[in-house]
């Protein structure tokens, strides 16, 4: 639902399916407030997606700790997920969340990386990758790989990020103005580099892949405020990740500034904020097997 890691170079909401164990814990975090602040859009993703009739057998390839397969199991209720992240740690908290939902009996989590040899998944109606194929090495095999795997006339939902949220008004006096889109542009230059498949119009991907694209969607966020803790907390997480690809590329006065907002005995805290929002898109393409 991804995922260098969903987070880990700083890539906010993926759910890596090759992702190295050892910065699990720092992901869940945010992972899951992912899913806490933006339910409803990941909700309506789900209702959108023009399945011919409700799938039994949906697989969610970088589940991360679950946003994704949760959502698409209350959409589609008859239905199983297989869900597929390297991480253990993500995989056992979202066994744990479906079990206080009452949902267990409809997971099965397989730990796999992606980027290897391609586990046994069955043959579902559709497959579900949220923020999860930019970080493949390969995207183009994988694309093949997913085709081979669906059943005939199944469904792939890819769910990509435009970019970071971003959660400061531009002129925010005590956090220098325009020092979030700074950090931002740190952070695009990083990726450019090191996640080349990120932004990419996988339209033409999944064509070439074999697919029919049948739809394709810009979910746009804007929240708040005023706003709920929850989103203190995912501005908080959001922006704490974000300094640890930026800082070398930021100037002093800026990282001096950054660090205040990331410091919550600070009085420039971010949780002592009011004017917070919640910025973002979400592409969505809805590719059919033909």
């Amino acid at each position: 639902m991804t995922h260098t890691s969903p987070h880990a170079a700083h890539d906010h909401g993926a759910h890596p399916a090759h992702e190295p164990e050892h910065d699990a814990d720092g992901q869940a975090e945010i992972l899951d407030l992912d899913a806490e602040v933006l339910a409803e859009h990941i909700a309506s993703i789900t209702a959108w997606l023009p399945v011919k009739a409700d799938p039994r057998h949906i697989v969610d390839l970088g589940c991360g700790t679950g946003a994704g397969t949760l959502a698409l199991l209350k959409r589609f209720p008859r239905a199983e997920v297989t869900a597929v992240d390297t991480s253990t740690s993500h995989l056992n908290r979202l066994r744990h969340k479906a079990e206080a939902d009452g949902l267990a009996d409809r997971v099965r989590t397989v730990q796999a990386d992606l980027d290897g040899a391609w586990p046994e998944l069955g043959t579902p109606e559709l497959v579900w990758a949220s923020a999860s194929m930019h970080h493949m090495a390969d995207p183009d095999r994988t694309l093949r790989q997913v085709h081979d795997t669906l059943a005939p006339c199944g469904l792939f939902a890819v769910v990509e990020l435009a970019g970071f949220p971003r959660f400061l008004p531009e002129d925010a006096p005590a956090n220098r103005p325009g020092l979030e889109e700074r950090c931002h542009a740190a952070l695009d230059r990083h990726h450019a580099e090191h996640m080349p498949h990120r932004g990419a119009d996988w339209g033409p991907k999944l064509t070439a892949a074999g697919f029919t694209v049948e739809g394709e969607r810009l979910i746009t966020v804007n929240l708040g405020p005023p706003h709920t803790e929850a989103v203190g907390r995912y501005a908080l997480s959001s922006l704490t990740r974000v300094r640890g690809g930026v800082a070398q590329a930021l100037t002093t006065e800026d990282l001096t500034a950054l660090d205040q907002l990331l410091d919550t005995d600070s009085p420039h805290s971010i949780l002592r904020r009011d004017d917070l929002t919640v910025r973002t898109e979400r592409s969505v393409w809805a590719a059919r097997r033909t």
